[in-house]
């Protein structure tokens, strides 16, 4: 029997409930072409309602082709309609990106932080893997240091020396599972109810729902083409928290000047406050030299936070934090409670693909691939759009800010984007000031082949053609 369930409560008509919720599953897929559907007397009965109710619902869904008839044989789902991609629902504040949500393969995924996950070497990978873990002392394979392996601690150091410009030790790395909860971490560590953070504007929606579940005081700062401006900063604010992705400003991509930096650094030093130092894609820079990280100009007030999700792919779910001396052992303890400790295995495989070169070899492979794509997009935009798009955030990381001077990017248009097979991030959403980038969308390459990129633009072009002519 099909599932339905009708609210007696709501002023609108069963009839429409029922039609509206078998199209549903059409469309979803869950009832598929050429289906039997339950007999018009039976779903009645099942319902409760009288029999008519269910026939205007068919014939309603018969009008519009989405199911057919045969006497004397019985109501079938029309192979007509196509199935939409079957993408979990999510509410208004968890739209900001792919990592809230699950899609097809079918759509055209322009999400902000995927890497291109086919290009990824899994063979040499497996092959660390399986080192690691055929090699891997006893001690990783039952209840680890929550602080990360020693092994993998020490080789960050180095790396993040060579890489990053950041001087450290050890015993200042907290292994997390993935940036997020290294954001968490820092959360649970520093805020209470009367913390005050700020946090630039726009700022990745996560992040200002992780410090959301600590306090209320969140107050913006809006930024300009070169991140955070210290110069607005309120004179005698006491934050206890400034979050800022200084590298490549996330979403509108500037990247922060050397004189901001010392100016952060100096008004955290007056204030008292923490600077928490988002770096998430700084491996991949185009056009500018790369930018070192604000946590070499002070080791006592800025936290740095680091993730492998976006050089190699999501679901390993290694990232890491660099903190204060002082900060290590409540944060340290703080993880073991969250969850003991990050994969072992994979930290000790990761310190065999980084050795053996793998890991070097891979970013270099895909900063030219993501430079070339981002090229294509870039010279496809203006014959797609012409001038009526201006684009932001070129220089470095794995996607654009694209600006159209007459869309307004609503939940609604985004719906019939994903509808007709693209999936957007619109700027909005990841603004705390509302009506201030309305008109923005996200286009994340990084993922995207060449015949995909324009698959998608193809989409986007029909459909905001569509939406202009509503």
């Amino acid at each position: 029997m099909l599932h339905l369930s009708l609210d007696q409560t709501k002023k609108r008509p069963f009839t429409k409930q029922i039609y509206s919720q078998i199209r549903e599953k059409i469309l979803s897929g869950e009832l598929s072409a050429g289906e039997l559907l339950p007999s018009s007397r039976d779903l009645s009965m099942e319902l409760h309602v009288a029999r008519n109710t269910v026939l205007t619902a068919y014939d309603m869904l018969i009008s519009e082709g989405a199911v057919y008839s045969i006497a004397g044989a019985g109501f079938y789902v029309s192979s007509d309609v196509k199935p939409v991609s079957q993408t979990t629902l999510i509410s208004n504040q968890q739209i900001a990106s792919l990592s809230d949500t699950i899609l097809t393969e079918k759509i055209i995924n322009f999400d902000s932080g995927l890497p291109a996950l086919d290009l990824f070497p899994r063979e040499k990978w497996n092959r660390a893997v399986s080192h690691a873990f055929l090699n891997a002392p006893a001690s990783s394979l039952g209840y680890d240091d929550p602080q990360g392996r020693p092994e993998f601690r020490s080789l960050l150091c180095s790396y993040l020396k060579k890489a990053r410009g950041i001087s450290c030790v050890p015993e200042q790395i907290i292994v997390t599972a993935g940036a997020k909860q290294g954001l968490s971490l820092v959360a649970k560590c520093l805020l209470h109810a009367g913390s005050e953070v700020w946090i630039e504007n726009p700022s990745n929606a996560n992040v200002f729902q992780i410090f959301s579940y600590h306090t209320r005081n969140i107050v913006p700062f809006e930024v300009d083409a070169q991140g955070i401006r210290p110069e607005i900063f309120p004179k005698g604010g006491k934050p206890t928290l400034i979050f800022t992705t200084p590298s490549h400003q996330f979403p509108m991509g500037g990247i922060l000047p050397i004189q901001r930096r010392i100016e952060l650094v100096e008004f955290a030093g007056k204030s008292g406050a923490y600077l928490l130092e988002d770096d998430y894609d700084s491996e991949f820079v185009y056009d500018v030299p790369p930018s070192r990280s604000i946590f070499e100009l002070d080791h006592e007030r800025v936290i740095y936070v680091g993730t492998f999700s976006k050089v190699l792919f999501p679901s390993i779910r290694l990232g890491y934090l660099v903190v204060p001396l002082h900060l290590v052992p409540q944060i340290r303890e703080l993880k073991r409670l969250a969850d003991h400790h990050s994969n072992s295995v994979y930290q000790l495989a990761l310190v065999r693909f980084i050795e053996n070169g793998e890991f070097d070899r891979h970013i270099r492979r895909m900063k030219k691939e993501y430079r070339k794509r981002r090229d294509y997009l870039l010279e496809l935009l203006p014959s797609y759009f012409g001038d009526k798009v201006r684009v932001f955030g070129t220089a470095a990381g794995m996607h654009l800010v694209v600006e159209f001077r007459d869309v307004s990017f609503t939940e609604k248009s985004i719906g019939h984007l994903l509808q007709a097979g693209v999936y957007i991030v619109p700027v909005e959403k990841h603004s705390l000031i509302k009506t201030q980038h309305m008109h923005e969308i996200i286009l994340g390459y990084a993922g995207l082949p060449k015949e995909e990129i324009i698959q998608g633009l193809d989409i986007i072009k029909t459909e905001l053609s569509n939406i202009g002519k509503k």
